[in-house]
């Protein structure tokens, strides 16, 4: 039966096997997709699992399960919005609402512990606030009052909230310990009461961990550590500062006399210093009349004060960087700009608008490092009081002081030196009050705006063209200024600073202002600056930069106001170091207004005795306003060739100063005047010369093409000349033309005049003649300009200061009224060299006369036509030719073309009457 039934078995083996083995043979045959489909199939049907019976309770549970699901993601919901809601309120009434709780709960618990408080609220009060704290459960309200109350009175200071949380947990820590072992520590198994009626929970857990591992000697010192601690914390008082703040207190208490201290010594210097001020008579710089008496020591006293005060000056706060600024603090910052633009003449703070995460470019990780979130609302960063490029260069008043003494007890004069034989010097007036202009005369602006609705514009559009164009690059911030405002770009990593460069006129495009100027980078920072002029600029007044200056006590008298730069600082500069300046511009792009506030500078902050001035007007109606001015040391000058010889003056006075300075060895004009006023410097026995002080002397030319074109030799070799040596004598040049092409500013002139102000050209050559590179030709003109000075390798952008005629009139009446002008007679006469002359023509009087007929009325000069015409030979007409080059009749040779006439034919009787030495007709 066994193996009946084991053949059995094999039988319907054997009989699958075949198919099996047919199957693998057909099997490369086939695709291999048909193979697996039969054995997926197939298992899928053996991994079916059973059905399973129904449950008679399944859909009981669904339901229960649904339901509460659904009021569980309801009241979810709700709490979520409630959460949402107070995270969108004001961070102020949320700490308000967080003040009135801590209130609130004060009360409750002050009911808990200081009355019998029934009731399920006073049960629990029992448990938690005297389970915990023992018997100091009285002092808990008062600790949440205060706190209610700080949160309440302080708002604005949330940093001092953990070191206060700190310091009160270590201060109850300690006091509960000690106030736990002095009640006889008990433990546990005392009952709850008796831990209550020690120091509770915390006293507990504080004392007992440290009585059983050390005992009760060295557990009530540990724990009074922790408590000095926790009030140190809680004061902010450091370990040093102890004895200072018990000699504080002691001061308030009225048990100490309180200490004085450096400020209070400083006032005393300043009140000090103010009476000293008082008593003494006007300034040697606005009076100069010699004391009647004098007091060595009070000068001594005074130095000694003014040096304290100066050392001693508190220095200037600078608001936190790091603190975003609402609503109120933007109130105040321009409050306080206004305060000090209008009250003391100081410039605006200018805000910095920090947009680094507000603006609409999505940066990523770069950009969420990039800076505090502030919603797009500026940050104070901190602004130098005066942008100027000028130096301080006042006189102590003890010197001035000795100066004046020099003068009433003169020392015996030493050995006799030889002067120079033409020493000249200029005639000033001499014991005459003079008192300078008031800074209210000059109208005062208010700050400038830090942030306006078209600059939002501006950088959703330059966000938009970086997007287009993908870029990675965002706006970060901005500055303002009262014409442009400099848009900041910081770059992702990897970005070719080329990409922007290369995305100008698409910027210009999307912000719709061809004067797109972008800076690569900006100097100082990691930043590329992309300069966009306002739709809405604003007016620089003069009086605010003169005000800058007079509040930072600085009164060299050759510091003049120029403007305000981008970043909303006032712009100055000190002429005396520029040495010379040369201003471009087309016509109306401010020229005018800039030479009037230099002028209206120096008549503001400097006396005749300090600048004397030459003006050179060929336009003849630019600087008539200033005409009869104290400062004028010859009448405004309106004929080119009359200009032509006062540069010519000026080369001579130049060198009789540089006589001077190297007959007494100084190097500067500055040394040479402080040594006269010291009285180190005497004349020799029997010279009737009486030394006195050289001014500075600002020789101003308004329009230096037109003298280019009558003179363009004499003009160029004089100011050339000057612009080389002059400036250790004290001489300085201001050369404006609205032509700057090369003819104009020649080669020789641009090399030895370091500073250029450019104003708006009409063309990059010309942007390119004043500044030596472009920028000029995108300028927007009426103020707008760039200010290269001496050393300065980039140009700083500016708004230039305007004056008004009324300003103008109400400053140069005033100087009128105080003196009269002095003029001198030799400015615009040239040097008389008659007998020099009457030598070098001898006998060819008549010959010459003739020559220069000849020329002149044929406007021909040439050698072979005057031996032609003159019937003389050909080294008797160069002679002639040469005796009338000379005299500036005809031009310099040139190779075989005919000489410049330089003289015109209605001109020619003056021409030869100086030839025979007679008087001009």
């Amino acid at each position: 039966m066994a193996s009946r039934q084991s053949a059995a078995k094999k039988a319907p083996a054997k009989k699958a096997a075949a198919p099996r083995k047919a199957a693998a043979k057909k099997a490369p045959a086939k695709k291999a997709p048909a193979k697996k489909a039969p054995a997926k199939k197939a298992a899928a049907r053996k991994a079916a699992p059973p059905k399973p019976a129904p449950n008679p309770t399944g859909g009981v549970y669904k339901l229960v399960r649904a339901l509460w699901l659904g009021v569980a993601h309801a009241v979810g919901a709700v709490f979520r919005g409630i959460g949402r809601g107070a995270k969108g309120l004001d961070p102020a009434h949320r700490k308000d609402g967080l003040a009135l709780l801590l209130l609130g709960l004060a009360l409750i618990v002050a009911a808990g512990t200081w009355s019998n408080l029934r009731g399920p609220v006073g049960d629990l009060v029992e448990m938690l606030v005297t389970g915990a704290f023992g018997r100091l459960d009285l002092l808990v309200p008062i600790l949440l009052g205060v706190i209610a109350a700080r949160l309440i009175r302080h708002p604005e200071k949330p940093e001092a909230n953990g070191r206060i949380v700190i310091g009160l947990s270590a201060l109850a820590i300690g006091v509960l310990g000690q106030v736990h072992i002095a009640c006889g520590a008990p433990a546990r198994s005392d009952g709850m009461q008796a831990i209550r009626d020690a120091g509770g929970l915390i006293g507990w857990g504080a004392a007992t961990p440290l009585t059983y591992t050390m005992g009760e000697v060295l557990a009530v010192p540990l724990l009074a550590l922790v408590t000095v601690f926790g009030l140190l914390v809680v004061t902010a008082t450091p370990v040093n500062a102890i004895p200072q703040r018990l000699r504080m207190l002691g001061a308030r208490l009225g048990l100490v006399h309180p200490p004085v201290t450096d400020d209070e010594f400083a006032e005393d210097d300043e009140r000090y210093d103010d009476q000293w001020r008082e008593a003494l008579p006007a300034s040697p710089r606005r009076r100069r009349a010699a004391p009647e008496e004098y007091d060595p020591d009070s000068a001594e006293q005074e130095a000694l004060s003014e040096r304290r005060s100066r050392r001693r000056r508190p220095a200037v706060q600078q608001p936190a960087l790091d603190r975003p600024m609402d609503a109120v603090d933007v109130a105040a910052a321009a409050a306080a700009a206004l305060d000090g633009a209008v009250m003391h003449g100081m410039p605006p703070s200018a805000l910095v608008a920090d947009l680094t995460q507000g603006v609409g470019a999505d940066r990523g990780d770069r950009q969420d490092t990039g800076g505090q979130d502030t919603g797009g609302r500026g940050e104070p960063t901190p602004v130098p009081a005066a942008r100027g490029k000028g130096t301080k260069g006042a006189r102590p008043k003890q010197e001035m002081l000795k100066a004046e003494v020099a003068d009433l007890t003169k020392p015996a004069p030493e050995t006799a030196r030889d002067l120079p034989p033409r020493a000249e010097q200029l005639q000033l007036s001499g014991d005459i009050t003079y008192s300078l202009p008031s800074l209210d005369l000059l109208e005062r602006g208010g700050p400038g705006k830090t942030r306006s609705a078209a600059n939002d514009a501006v950088v959703a559009s330059l966000t938009n063209v970086f997007m287009e164009f993908k870029v990675d690059a965002a706006v970060t911030g901005f500055t303002r200024g009262p014409t442009v405002t400099r848009y900041e770009v910081e770059l992702g990593p990897a970005v070719k600073v080329e990409r922007i460069t290369a995305l100008a006129k698409n910027i210009a495009y999307a912000v719709a202002s061809p004067d797109v100027r972008i800076i690569s980078p900006i100097p100082g920072k990691s930043a590329v600056g992309i300069e966009i002029p306002n739709t809405d600029r604003e007016m620089v007044n003069l009086g605010d930069v003169l005000r800058l200056a007079d509040a930072a006590e600085d009164d060299h008298p050759m510091l003049v106001a120029l403007g305000k730069d981008v970043e909303g600082g006032y712009v100055m500069a000190n002429l005396a170091k520029m040495p010379h300046v040369l201003v471009a511009g087309a016509t109306g792009s401010g020229k005018s207004s800039c030479i009037n506030c230099l002028i209206t500078s120096v008549m503001v902050r400097a006396t005749p005795e300090d600048v004397r001035m030459v003006l050179v007007d060929p336009k003849r109606v630019e600087l008539t306003a200033y005409e009869g001015i104290p400062h004028l040391i010859t009448p405004i000058i309106t004929n080119p060739k009359r200009a032509a010889e006062a540069l010519q003056w000026v080369v001579r006075e130049m060198d009789l100063r540089y006589d001077d300075l190297a007959a007494f060895g100084y190097r500067h004009i500055d040394d040479f005047n402080q040594a006269i006023r010291d009285g180190k410097l005497k004349t020799p026995e029997g010279s009737e010369r009486e030394l006195k002080t050289y001014p500075y002397l600002l020789v101003i030319v308004d329009e230096l093409a037109d003298l280019m074109m009558v003179a363009p030799r004499d003009v160029e070799d004089s100011i050339v000349r000057i612009t080389q040596l002059a400036r250790a004598a004290g001489i300085h040049l201001v050369l404006a033309t609205q032509r700057p092409s090369v003819d104009v500013v020649t080669g020789l002139i641009k090399a030895n005049v370091p500073s250029r102000l450019a104003f708006a050209t009409s063309s990059l050559a010309d942007s390119r003649v004043i500044l030596d590179q472009p920028g000029a030709e995108k300028l927007i003109g009426k103020g707008d300009g760039l200010f290269l000075p001496m050393g300065a390798n980039k140009p700083t952008r500016m708004q230039g200061a305007f004056v008004t005629e009324d300003e103008v009139a109400a400053v140069v009446q005033h100087c009128k009224d105080q003196m009269a002008p002095v003029f001198r007679e030799d400015v615009t006469v040239g040097t008389k060299q008659k007998k020099e002359i009457d030598e070098d023509i001898g006998d060819d009087l008549d010959l010459l006369c003739q020559a220069a007929e000849l020329v002149v009325s044929t406007q021909f000069g040439s050698t072979s036509m005057l031996q032609r015409k003159l019937r003389v030979g050909f080294a008797k007409a160069g002679r002639l030719m040469d005796l009338m080059e000379s005299r500036n009749i005809v031009g310099p040779s040139e190779g075989s073309k005919a000489r410049d006439v330089l003289v015109k034919p209605d001109e020619l009787d003056g021409v030869l009457a100086v030839i025979r030495g007679e008087a001009h007709p």
